[in-house]
């Protein structure tokens, strides 16, 4: 199967565009720069010049392609709202280039937004959502495009990380304290990288039509354990913030810090067969290279 990858130079999206090699598939990852198109050449990959912003680059991608992988977003904070719409009209311009075929197109999303007082299921709908991806994916399901959706948990982490849990380390080692809120019981559910990317290429291969997958190794870590490992490692107090010191001591990523996002993914296991081997977002920190500047 040829198989357009947004994103594919990301720290997520690399990996699967190994997965992806590795059964057998072509891959065609989409590149906005030469740099870019040069480390998909060299991974074994075809590179198609184009962004998340050119809606025409992106149609010809998905008309060249067997399959989709939309993982591509633009994370900047500062400009949500924008971004989202961007995501929006991408998986728009993805869908209608493949509306009348059975061709395959899996949609990233994300575990927050879910207020259930227990782990979400794949079967749960979130109260909220800080992106429309999931939103867009059961659209084009309903108009009959082959389209699934891949929630990840809030930490995919491995070698590489640049997100949430970085953030965490970075503002520990600025403010010289470990911090989490309240009774830090709140927890995020994690996933490995490279166990996320086999999902993605299952999701791709087996998934069916209008269903979510959960990328949930780790059912819940709690922040409290998250930031007791944080301060062993750079040597630093562990410390209760209230929700008000939070904002202060966080910044943006206190929304982030204070949200409970465990959810399990037995549905998926049973339904893809797949069964997540990699290290635990706990072991994967005390390993120590997340805490090498």
């Amino acid at each position: 199967m040829r198989v357009f990858v947004t994103g594919a130079t990301g720290f997520i999206g690399s990996a699967v565009v190994q997965e992806l090699l590795g059964a057998g598939h072509e891959v065609l990852g989409l590149a906005r720069s030469e740099t870019g198109a040069q480390q998909l050449i060299a991974a074994g990959a075809k590179a198609h010049m184009g962004s998340l912003n050119d809606l025409p680059s992106l149609a010809r991608g998905a008309t060249l392609s067997d399959g989709i992988i939309h993982l591509a977003f633009i994370h900047d904070f500062s400009a949500y709202a924008a971004a989202g719409e961007a995501d929006r009209l991408a998986i728009e311009a993805l869908g209608s280039a493949l509306a009348g075929s059975d061709r395959p197109l899996v949609i990233t999303a994300g575990l927050a937004g879910f207020t259930l007082g227990r782990p979400a299921t794949e079967n749960d709908v979130p109260a909220t959502s800080l992106r429309m991806s999931e939103q867009m994916a059961l659209a084009l399901a309903a108009q009959g495009v082959h389209a699934s959706v891949v929630r990840l948990s809030p930490s995919v982490h491995d070698r590489g990380d640049y997100g949430f849990v970085p953030t965490l380390i970075e503002i520990a080692r600025q403010k010289g304290v470990a911090a989490y809120i309240g009774d830090g019981l709140n927890r995020w559910s994690a996933v490995h990288r490279l166990d996320a990317a086999r999902l993605f290429r299952l999701a791709l291969e087996k998934g069916t039509i209008g269903t979510s997958y959960h990328g949930v190794a780790d059912e819940g870590v709690s922040m409290r354990d998250i930031a007791t490992i944080i301060g062993q490692h750079l040597n630093v107090p562990v410390i209760s913030l209230s929700p008000k010191e939070a904002t202060a001591h966080f910044g943006w990523m206190a929304r982030f810090a204070g949200m409970d996002a465990s959810a399990t993914s037995v549905l998926t296991q049973q339904q893809l067969y797949w069964h997540p081997s990699h290290p635990s977002l706990l072991a994967d920190l005390a390993m120590g290279h997340y805490f090498n500047q």
